[in-house]
């Protein structure tokens, strides 16, 4: 028999994963830097808003539905999503062709996409198939023109060692990245959302870990650890977007639910903490409503749930909380609440939701020891009601507020006819759009008398960051009727010489990246730095031919879109053809471009870059010493500072090191 689960909502860092029968697996997708999976577009992704969408993009309207699944039934993700009454708009981003509009068949798997997946499948110690079959994986949320996302297994069952113990890894699949949401706005009916195609396509590898995750920090332990094997491969994007981690949580007492929008992973342990004391929250909450409504108690864990049982408190609180709607616009037609006003003066309606017995139970709002607010079910009901596309709702916990009056409450409970410990819900919005938010309202309220449904949840984002770590829902956790066959891409055969290939060019850990650099004469930080963002291979590269200290300098500090130019540049300089103050004004100048070393060389002499002659800059720095003789002899080579800004002025174009030697010695002769 399950203990009955144990700690402090308020203090979630305090609660024990053991205990509660903590579950945790991580999913990462990782964008890699090819062009598009499918269509041999390039996968270039354009800065842009919609406020700053070129007027030359094509643009294309769109409405999607749900299909039936190869077993025949509607995935229930993508039923829910087709009730949202939403149409699309997609931007044509140079980039999308006529694959990326479904106007075309797709092409086969890009060749260098599968081998970055299969390095990294081996690097994990993953098993590969013996045939790649591309699958369609329904999503109709708009943010593919298809209706579906490509996805491929290349391999299973393997291993990840951290520090917190190994971590199975169920599977690595390649697949195509979704658009980008640009903006969503009401319209009649519903509601119309504008996506840019730039990213649609882009290949991601999916990694999908094993629940041995043992604890929140081991969550985020696990994540760097994927994060080092993706990296490791050097043909993989970075950024911010770049790479995507979900989580998998559940406790005993809850049920499995996909967190998403974990792009910082410092974040991951609060999100974590967070969400486990939502689902202890809930548990018990549902404990406390069926022990007023004089029901079985829900046991401490899932497994031990009794589907007869729960069906039966399902009938029950189906009949406990019927659909009851009202239009109760007429009360508030003297509202003092702007938005309120607002919205009815748009005719919009004010409806109204009985929730029987409920008063007390829907909480307000209040924060937990570090800040964050903490899980009650006005928030989860307000939650899935903006599924609907309201902004929002009122419920009688939190009332009166928002500009609603008391003498507004109490009317609003009259024409319900509640009784003292009944509660409501109000929606403002067309009447079309109240009503689905309130249905969905009702059918989260129903929940509260059972484990909490398995979702899918995303992290509250505010400015652009997680606002505390909790997260609102996003639509039910999909179900297997949503992958079917991809009927246009034929399987490709998975041969052992290929497999062979791979662990026969698996990139250098990092241990043998660094131990490699060790062998060049440059500075500690230097060498740490080439290896945190990855430049060590276009250091090596080159460093044979260039002094390595200057050469690692020149890479940390420009932009290496063209390394060779930089090498180039580097070259002029060790020639002699480019003085050393003149480097900067030469990158900038040819910056993003290839240049070779003859144009390179062209441009410094049409320029006058050259250092300046060596025996007249000797002549140049005696005279400047001879005239401050008394200055120099006063300072010493306190001297040098002041007469630097001197030398370097009188001698346009010097090499500012040759300056600095040649001034130092002129110095030391009058001194000695």
């Amino acid at each position: 028999m399950a203990d009955e689960p144990q700690g402090d909502v308020h203090r979630s860092s305090a609660l024990d994963p053991e205990q509660l029968g903590f579950m945790c697996g991580i999913e990462v997708h990782q964008q890699l830097a090819t062009g598009k999976l499918h269509s041999r577009e390039s996968g270039e992704l354009y800065d842009i808003t919609i406020d700053t969408l070129p007027d030359d993009w094509p643009r294309f309207e769109r409405r999607l539905r749900a299909s039936r699944g190869e077993g025949g039934a509607v995935d229930v993700a993508a039923r829910f999503e087709s009730k949202r009454n939403r149409t699309f708009v997609y931007a044509q981003s140079p980039n999308a062709g006529l694959i990326e509009l479904d106007e075309q068949p797709p092409l086969a798997l890009d060749e260098d996409a599968v081998d970055i997946t299969l390095t990294v499948a081996a690097l994990l110690n993953s098993k590969p198939v013996s045939l790649i079959q591309t699958m369609r994986k329904t999503v109709v949320d708009g943010s593919n023109t298809s209706g579906f996302q490509r996805t491929s297994l290349l391999a299973t069952d393997g291993v990840l060692e951290t520090e917190g113990g190994s971590v199975g890894i169920d599977v690595v699949c390649l697949e195509e990245d979704s658009a980008r949401k640009l903006d969503t706005v009401d319209v009649a009916h519903g509601q119309q959302v504008t996506y840019n195609l730039d990213r649609l396509g882009l290949p991601l590898i999916e990694i999908a870990t094993s629940p041995d995750v043992v604890s929140p920090d081991h969550a985020q332990i696990t994540a760097m650890a994927l994060g080092r094997v993706l990296r490791r491969t050097r043909r993989v994007r970075r950024g911010l977007g770049s790479i995507r981690q979900d989580l998998n949580v559940s406790i005993g007492a809850g049920d499995r639910v996909e967190i998403k929008g974990c792009q910082d992973l410092a974040w991951i342990p609060q999100i974590i903490r967070l969400e486990m004391a939502r689902q202890l929250h809930f548990y018990r909450l549902a404990n406390d409503l069926r022990k007023a409504s004089e029901l079985p108690p829900l046991p401490p864990h899932r497994d031990l749930d009794d589907e007869t049982v729960e069906l039966r408190v399902a009938g029950v609180v189906a009949k406990h909380l019927p659909l009851d709607l009202h239009d109760v616009s007429a009360l508030f037609g003297n509202t003092q609440s702007g938005m309120i006003a607002e919205g009815l003066a748009a005719r919009s309606v004010m409806m109204a939701l009985p929730l029987k017995g409920m008063l007390g139970h829907l909480g307000t709002k209040v924060h937990d020891e570090s800040g964050a607010q903490l899980p009650r079910l006005g928030r989860e009901l307000a939650g899935a009601a903006k599924l609907a596309g309201v902004k929002g709702i009122f419920h009688a916990d939190e009332l009166p507020a928002y500009g609603i009056t008391d003498a507004e409450v109490q009317t609003v409970r009259k024409h319900l006819d509640l009784g003292q410990a009944d509660g409501f819900v109000l929606c403002c919005a067309p009447e079309w759009q109240a009503r689905l938010a309130l249905e969905a309202t009702l059918n989260r309220a129903r929940l509260a008398w059972h484990r909490i449904p398995q979702e899918v949840r995303n992290v509250v984002i505010k400015k652009g960051a997680p606002e505390d770590g909790t997260t609102s829902p996003m639509r039910p956790l999909p179900g297997r009727s949503r992958m079917y066959p991809e009927t246009d891409v034929p399987p490709l055969a998975m041969t052992a010489t290929q497999w062979e290939r791979v662990l026969g060019n698996l990139p250098m850990s990092d241990g043998e990246r660094s131990e490699r650099l060790s062998t060049y004469s440059m500075s500690t930080d230097q060498s740490e730095q080439l290896l945190a963002r990855e430049l060590d291979d276009l250091f090596c590269e080159h460093a044979a031919d260039l002094p390595p200290k200057a050469w690692a300098a020149l890479l940390l500090n420009h932009d290496t879109e063209s390394a060779q130019t930089l090498a180039n540049i580097l070259t002029l300089r060790e020639d002699g053809a480019l003085a050393r103050d003149h480097v900067d004004g030469v990158v900038e100048a040819h910056r993003g471009r290839v240049v070779g070393l003859e144009e390179l060389r062209a441009y410094c002499s049409n320029h006058d870059l050259a250092p300046a002659d060596i025996g007249g800059l000797e002549e140049v720095i005696q005279g400047i010493v001879n005239e401050r003789l008394a200055f120099v002899k006063e300072r010493g080579m306190g001297a040098m500072g002041p007469l630097m800004g001197v030398v370097m002025q009188a001698a346009g174009g010097a090499d500012g090191k040759e300056v600095s030697a040649l001034l130092r010695a002129a110095i030391q002769a009058v001194l000695e």
